[in-house]
């Protein structure tokens, strides 16, 4: 096909979760559109699990995201060395497999697999191997976009999806368990039950780097199924993660940062929960965003997705300052208590905080008593601006 000849009405830039969402949304109500999905790999989605829970998303968004649930669950249990504890709020899990298998078909030909990008800008995008497309509304959804505007902790993962020699006999995801020994900062398994005698088990950290030592979390898996008696008959495929923890930055700097005129979205836009790193909620309401959006061109929609951003950003402020408690003023080995400490609060509280639609009187109730951190550095948390990057801004 010649360059010149590839036009569409929307092109997207990357196929992970964001672009994926709204290549659904548009599908949906606007089909008359020529949507154009290019991404890198051969499939859509990588090697990923996302996962939310119910309370994260409003109920008209969860049923247009539910044919791509693997699996959903009515509640969800947390272990900590001092505390235990079985949650009601439900549970969902969307797999890469399955975002591909639902979003494949509806792009037909129209998603570009297995391409490379050289350039991204307002109106077109030019590959590797020559070829461009132009559109009017050209979307970014390529992942995290490094910048020293932010100042960042990781949580970072590497996860198994396992089939057992026999049934787990789990009925419940374990979201949490910090139980394990403490490594590399805050660190704790999590475990889906896919089906009677298959697992998703990933190894998880709080981290101050990005860096993964994958031979050694590889053998900390392996430790944890034999501990719980499960014997791997076969692990099915791996998936990792390096998610972006939100401590403070510069937010408008980090958007003047970005290509003129090009909107972002999903991690690369900072749309994501700054305390657990999930994106997923923030990206279904970006995507009913855009295909509502009534103006589908690069330079509204850019307005639209820088506007929301910035708006967040503000709104998760006190977010921030708790992420900052938890990696500046623990002890590495330490920073286990300050979520022990929270998954004694009430159900509700803990579904508001998650949701990222904390109440002031939240708030002021997870601060209130003993912190489990030293108190002095608590306080130099609460009223450092710094955090990290020169003239930042909390």
């Amino acid at each position: 096909m010649n360059a010149a000849q590839t036009r569409a009405d929307v092109v997207l830039a990357g196929g992970g979760l964001a672009n994926s969402l709204i290549a659904m949304r548009l599908k949906a109500l606007r089909p008359g559109l020529r949507v154009v999905m290019l991404e890198r790999e051969a499939t859509i989605g990588g090697q990923h699990t996302w996962c939310h829970f119910a309370t994260d998303v409003s109920p008209a968004i969860g049923d247009w995201l539910r044919p791509l649930f693997v699996a959903e669950w009515a509640g969800y249990d947390i272990r900590f060395p001092a505390h235990r504890r079985s949650l009601t709020t439900a549970y969902r899990a969307i797999s890469s497999e399955r975002l591909h298998q639902v979003v494949a078909p509806l792009m037909d030909e129209d998603a570009w697999l297995g391409v490379d990008i050289a350039e991204v800008t307002p109106d077109a995008v030019r590959l590797k191997d020559g070829r461009a497309l132009s559109a009017p509304l050209v979307i970014d959804g390529r992942g995290p976009r490094r910048s020293p505007d932010l100042a960042l902790g990781w949580q970072k993962f590497i996860g198994r999806e396992v089939r057992l020699a026999a049934p787990h006999g789990l009925t419940r995801p374990i979201v949490m368990d910090a139980t394990v020994p403490q490594l590399d900062g805050y660190r704790f398994l999590y475990v889906l039950p896919l089906g009677p005698d298959r697992l998703l088990i990933e190894d998880t950290r709080y981290s101050d780097g990005p860096a993964l030592d994958r031979a050694a979390i590889g053998r900390e898996i392996d430790a944890y199924a034999a501990q719980n008696g499960w014997t791997v008959a076969e692990v099915e495929r791996e998936e990792e993660g390096v998610l972006p923890i939100a401590l403070a930055g510069h937010i408008d700097a980090y958007w003047a940062a970005a290509t003129p005129g090009v909107p972002e979205v999903g991690l690369r836009s900072a749309l994501f929960q700054p305390t657990t790193g999930y994106s997923l909620p923030d990206a279904a309401r970006m995507a009913e965003a855009v295909a509502a959006a009534p103006d589908l061109t690069s330079a509204a929609i850019r307005k639209m997705t820088e506007a929301v951003s910035k708006a967040a950003w503000t709104r998760r402020g006190y977010y921030r300052l708790l992420n900052r408690m938890m990696f500046r003023a623990c002890e590495p080995n330490q920073r286990y208590r300050v979520l022990e400490r929270f998954y004694r609060l009430p159900q509700p509280l803990v579904e508001r905080f998650y949701a990222g639609d904390a109440t002031m009187g939240d708030k002021i109730r997870i601060l209130t008593g003993k912190p489990p951190v030293p108190v002095s550095r608590a306080m130099r948390c609460l009223t450092e601006q710094s955090a990290f990057a020169p003239g930042a801004s909390a």
